[in-house]
């Protein structure tokens, strides 16, 4: 099962790279990775998330068992499900990628992001509320997160719950497979109090799973007595892990119902946004709602945004770098407003679309641009800085800190161009600089007077 994920050259390396790696074959679930870097310049992404509906369909594809369901982005789609479902009791479940939906409101009124309904009727009414709102939640903040579907799915009577999940984990070099008796809880809160109850079985990705780390998952989870079934379900687990590049895939809980058969009653999963190409049907499935949508602008880019709450934004080369100028700012009494690396090949037209991306958040009052020339040249993003702000008549200041290939073009670029654009050759004074002239910003706005950095020298 693993070699059809990592392929015949990469098994190959991997099993070269083993014999100078010693008695540590974990380390060698890294060197698939290592493949990657030899494609064209393309940045590296984050995992995908996905509802729970796409979770249980792929559970289902992999012959582990869930509750009849099916998802409905309609009040009469909701109606026909609950009719055809084999169950008086219908869960309706709202599909936000946030957690704690049962605990969360909707804006129109209706208390709780998961309803158990006695009817059609009732299901296609629950539905009808939910979908179109916005779910607040413990996760969400007050702006709350758009509901668009709902799952509806048979209820069921747990009397005993488990928690299994798989995850690739830094501290074991690759799969992991961690499992609990006590499910159906925060599992956060489990291993705060009780971390012996917790129970962790480190995979050799190229070995795969064995009969032996399934059967003593089984019988840390008190399931002898259905140790075929159990060893059977962790293993199509696992090959649901490997077969779809899953980075995640939680079961929380797998229960035994009052008739004495095991469901996994929800599920969360995340996948390798870098493997897209060989999931296509999973990423067919994103939901760009549900996520930042300067975030979802800048991976059109192959821009590596997250959206923060400051005021100060940031334009960095090098995923080190830019945490690096984070903390500076942060030291210096600032917020930063993002993270943004523009990588080490970045045209100039990607950094003006960076620019853009940056200024579309209105809490924005300074940008600080920090590049190391290396493979990336300062004078390309220079042009690039010049074009953004030319082109969006940037009212904020700019400070610009510059060193690397082709910083003297650069600066000369930057001269010319007569536009306010603050030059530094020092990171710690093109910091204090940026958090300073985003304090004048902030309480020249709250004054209502208007502070303009566009007009020519």
């Amino acid at each position: 099962m693993a070699s059809r994920r990592i392929g015949f050259i990469e098994k190959l390396a991997a099993r070269s790279f083993q014999a100078s790696l010693g008695s540590n074959p974990h380390h060698v679930a890294q060197l698939p990775r290592f493949a990657a870097c030899t494609l064209p310049e393309v940045q590296q992404r984050r995992y995908l998330n996905v509802h729970e509906h796409v979770s249980f369909s792929v559970l289902q594809k992999n012959n582990i068992p869930v509750p009849g369901f099916g998802v409905a982005s309609t009040e009469e789609e909701a109606r026909e499900i609950a009719t055809s479902l084999d169950s008086t009791d219908v869960v309706v479940k709202a599909q936000v990628l946030a957690g704690g939906r049962g605990k969360g409101y909707f804006k129109g009124g209706l208390k709780g992001g998961v309803k158990l309904v006695f009817s059609a009727d009732e299901a296609a009414a629950v539905a009808g509320q939910m979908i179109g709102d916005m779910l607040v939640t413990k996760q969400t903040g007050k702006k709350g997160i758009p509901c668009n579907k709902v799952l509806v799915c048979e209820r069921k009577f747990p009397r005993r719950e488990f928690y299994i999940a798989i995850m690739l984990e830094r501290a074991f070099g690759g799969p992991v497979i961690i499992a609990s008796a006590q499910g159906g809880i925060n599992i956060e809160e489990v291993a705060a109090e009780d971390p012996d109850a917790i129970f962790k079985f480190p995979v050799d990705i190229v070995e795969g799973i064995t009969d032996e780390i399934a059967e003593n998952i089984a019988k840390k989870l008190g399931l002898e007595n259905r140790m075929a079934e159990t060893v059977a379900v962790i293993k199509n687990l696992y090959n649901a892990f490997i077969t779809h590049d899953a980075s995640m895939i939680e079961i929380n809980p797998y229960a035994e119902d009052t008739y004495g058969k095991m469901y996994a009653l929800d599920a969360k999963m995340r996948f390798d946004d870098n493997a897209w190409f060989r999931q296509e049907e999973i990423f067919s499935q994103r939901d760009d709602s549900q996520e930042d949508a300067k975030e979802v602008e800048a991976a059109k880019y192959n821009l590596n945004y997250i959206a923060l709450d400051g005021s100060i934004g940031c334009l960095v080369n090098g995923a080190g770098l830019a945490m690096a100028t984070m903390d500076i700012i942060k030291l210096h009494g600032g917020a930063p407003a993002n993270f943004l690396d523009v990588g080490g090949g970045a045209s100039a037209e990607q950094v003006k679309e960076a620019f853009k991306i940056i200024t579309a958040d209105p809490q924005v009052h300074a940008i600080m641009v920090n590049i190391f020339g290396g493979i990336m040249r300062c004078d390309v993003i220079a042009q690039g800085v010049i074009a953004a702000a030319e082109e969006l008549s940037l009212k904020i200041p700019i400070v610009v800190r510059l060193q690397g290939t082709n910083v003297d073009d650069a600066k000369a670029l930057i001269a010319l161009s007569n536009l306010r654009i603050l030059a530094c050759d020092n990171l710690d004074d093109a910091a204090k600089m940026a958090v300073k002239l985003a304090q004048i910003i902030t309480m020249a706005k709250s004054a209502n007077i208007d502070v303009n950095f566009e007009i020519p020298v």
